[in-house]
């Protein structure tokens, strides 16, 4: 089992692995992957499991940062909203109030 799991999982060729191993008989991997029911996924499944594993594989730290990502575009757009809140507002002020908040550009302090 040991022999066709790492066929399965690894590159190595069957003769590769009689090499290895020291098997006897050309067909005994072969006959053992049918004996325990298995086959040697096809490319598509490779890449399939391959993407898979990328995804799984993902440390904790990688999903921490994800999670700060998040948190930190939320926030950006609640200050955006602010800030066109915050406009909105002194606009209203200074057209019925009458009254200059903004700075004048070139303005001496």
């Amino acid at each position: 089992m040991r022999v066709v799991q790492e066929y399965l999982e690894t590159d190595l060729s069957q003769d590769e692995l009689k090499e290895k191993y020291g098997i006897k008989g050309n067909s005994s991997i072969t006959n053992w992957m049918r004996k325990f029911g298995v086959t040697k996924p096809d490319e598509n499944q490779i890449e399939i499991r391959d993407a898979m594993s990328k995804e799984i594989e993902k440390t904790a730290h990688e999903r921490e940062l994800e999670k700060k990502v998040k948190e930190l575009e939320k926030m950006l757009e609640y200050e955006r909203l602010r800030s066109t809140a915050l406009n909105t507002m002194i606009d209203i002020a200074e057209k019925e109030l009458r009254i200059s908040i903004r700075k004048k550009s070139g303005a001496k302090q």
